[in-house]
């Protein structure tokens, strides 16, 4: 990866007569290298915590007590996954890529959608013509990508407008089109993917759609969005090349 993070360092006397805040430049590998670490030792404090509720679960007696360690330990459980749900965002990217029919790898997609994402599944209108074309893919790795692009869907500024996802197949690319009607829409589609941790809320931090573009890109694809203003839709396109037998 080549994407640089920008941290502000805060300096005791002014490094310039301007007055101005310095920067330094962080590569990407070392933001990845430092935030797995932090992951997994963070982890092993959760579970040594867990363990220690495990135990006062089973000295005391009080129902009412077993009750709240009980809950305690669900909660270090659910930091321990959310530590490593953002490892596995900032892994590296390792396909084990094999022939799959492109209608196949749909199939599977809308499987795996409607079980993950059961009532907005409903409102995806879809569009599908690609015969018996050959895609070269990882399948876990690439419906990943896929999953994320959906749910980023799902929960970003959603109209009630049927959305429409589309796949065609070209001469010699596999196309892919979603289009999200959208309330509204801020910011540009030049970098989309391209910048992780542009914007960070609580349980999210700019990784998915970063790691979608990863993978899709590792495949020798192609990740495109487009907003257009006039009809409120936001068009994703992804390309990939068709394996010729």
């Amino acid at each position: 990866m080549h994407t640089v993070g920008r941290i502000p360092r805060l300096m005791s006397q002014p490094s310039n007569p301007n007055n101005q805040t310095d920067t330094v430049h962080v590569p990407m590998s070392r933001v990845v290298h430092f935030v797995r670490q932090l992951s997994h030792d963070l982890r092993n404090h959760l579970n040594a915590a867990e363990l220690q509720a495990a135990y006062m679960n089973e000295v005391t007696t009080d129902a009412e007590m077993k009750g709240e360690v009980q809950r305690l330990r669900g909660m270090f459980s659910d930091m321990g996954r959310s530590l490593q749900k953002l490892s596995g965002a900032l892994a590296e990217i390792r396909l084990t890529p094999m022939p799959y029919e492109a209608a196949a790898f749909l199939e599977d997609l809308r499987s795996k959608l409607q079980s993950q994402f059961p009532e907005e599944a409903k409102s995806v209108q879809w569009t599908v013509e690609v015969e018996k074309a050959q895609l070269n893919i990882d399948p876990q790795n690439l419906q990943a990508a896929f999953l994320e692009l959906f749910g980023n869907a799902f929960q970003h500024s959603r109209s009630r407008e049927t959305m429409e996802a589309s796949a065609a197949i070209t001469t010699s690319e596999f196309v892919f089109t979603l289009r999200e009607p959208k309330t509204q829409f801020k910011g540009s589609t030049d970098k989309w993917g391209h910048e992780p941790f542009a914007k960070v809320a609580h349980g999210h931090y700019g990784l998915g759609l970063h790691r979608a573009r990863s993978i899709i890109e590792a495949h020798g694809g192609r990740f495109e969005a487009q907003f257009d203003p006039a009809r409120a839709f936001l068009f994703t396109t992804i390309a990939l090349p068709i394996h010729q037998v």
